[in-house]
């Protein structure tokens, strides 16, 4: 992707007037909508402005400069690295207001819908730990191997010596790496919180470097259970948080005895690991193979689990049984539409969909009310305090019309 920047001594004083997709704050310049990171709506702010061109398309963002007229929720950030690097956009308003704005982006996606319009948001559960809670991290390297991140208005790296959204063994682990990673221009380091367990992504050669790399898999625990996480494998950012969620999610399972659980996107096993104790069977369905392969080892030993391998639209369309429950978990772009009208055929008497796009999820959701779902909660998780990402569980009960399997 190519960006053509115009970038120089343009200022501009801005009233913030409401929120953008990128979790800036927006604002309008000669009749153009700026994006000015470091902003709360409401506001009066004088910001330096960035025109570019992204994907064939002229572009303005803002970055703030000064505070004319501050919100009562502004605080001082305390990452001195926040402005220049941007990866985290909140750091700079009050941890309660942030999450008031992340009830107002998920209940603004569900209004984007008619069918939507009457099921409420609820309030976000906080994260215990605002700040220090990541176990993953992806740097860049630049100039004789030092890591930092790219600020994604200006493209300037710059380097970190410790990231505040990070666990600490991430950050020990950059200290250790700091300025002796020229061999890559990527790295990735993961960290099991539950462990110590590291994977560090490429294998390094520097012998200056005193952390071993190139695992296959390290070893997170969650909710008293050890599961192996391939390189390539997702497992979410914040355990501690994602221990919270999962408890969740069993709940409004509402699982009685013997029941049969889909648990479609199942990644390396988490969900369905975590539920089998309470169901009578799990039927578990994976695209990607390593993830199948880690998941065989995170449920060894619990004999009602069966494993699928292979897209949830396809397994989904194939399968004759009904189940009792269905969680959804997909990827950010949601679900395949397949999986919709298959799942609408099946009619599990509960679905539960987690989703980390309040867009998507209402897409989905949308789709599902068409099929005869009604959704009976919204109910956002702050995974990813300091910025403008949530997660959510969203509840869906039977289909009212009672729809039955059809060949």
């Amino acid at each position: 992707m190519t960006d053509v920047r115009i970038a120089g001594a343009e200022t501009a004083t801005l009233r913030l007037e409401g929120l953008g997709k990128l979790g800036d704050s927006v604002a309008r310049l000669d009749g153009e909508e700026v994006n000015v990171f470091g902003g709360i709506p409401g506001e009066l702010v004088t910001a330096r402005i960035f025109r570019y061109r992204r994907r064939r398309r002229e572009r303005v963002s803002g970055l703030v400069t000064e505070v004319v007229e501050s919100s009562p929720h502004r605080v001082a950030p305390p990452c001195p690295f926040f402005a220049a690097c941007t990866g985290c956009q909140w750091q700079h308003v009050d941890y309660g207001h942030q999450l008031t704005l992340k009830r107002e982006i998920v209940r603004r996606a569900l209004d984007e819908y008619p069918s939507l319009r009457q099921v409420g948001a609820a309030p976000v559960l906080p994260a215990p730990s605002p700040f220090g809670y990541r176990n993953h991290a992806r740097f860049t390297v630049r100039f004789q191997g030092l890591l930092g991140f790219v600020n994604r208005i200006t493209r300037r790296f710059v380097k970190v010596d410790e990231c505040m959204l990070m666990l600490p063994g991430i950050n020990r682990a950059l200290r250790e790496l700091q300025g002796r990673s020229a061999e890559t221009s990527q790295l990735s380091v993961r960290y099991g919180q539950g462990t110590g367990d590291f994977l560090i992504q490429p294998t390094m050669q520097n012998p200056d470097i005193p952390l071993p790399s190139g695992q296959r898999h390290y070893r997170e625990r969650l909710l008293g259970r050890t599961f192996r996480v391939a390189s390539p494998s997702f497992f979410q950012v914040n355990t501690t948080q994602a221990g919270r969620m999962f408890e969740l999610v069993r709940r409004r399972l509402s699982l009685e005895d013997g029941a049969v659980v889909v648990d479609a996107f199942a990644g390396v096993g988490t969900f369905a690991a975590l539920i089998a104790s309470h169901a009578g069977r799990v039927i578990a369905i994976e695209e990607s193979s390593s993830a199948v392969e880690d998941a065989a080892v995170n449920t060894a030993g619990l004999d009602n689990i069966e494993f699928v391998e292979g897209r949830t639209e396809d397994v989904l369309s194939s399968m004759e049984e009904r189940p009792d429950a269905v969680i959804l978990d997909p990827p950010r772009a949601g679900c395949h539409p397949g999986a919709l009208t298959a799942l609408t055929r099946l009619a599990p008497a509960r679905v539960v969909y987690v989703s980390c796009d309040p867009d998507t999820l209402a897409r989905d959701l949308d789709a599902l009310a068409s099929g005869g779902y009604a959704v009976e909660s919204v109910e956002p998780v702050d995974m990813f305090p300091q910025t403008h990402h949530v997660e959510c569980v969203a509840t869906l009960l039977r289909p009212v019309s009672g729809v039955s399997i059809v060949g």
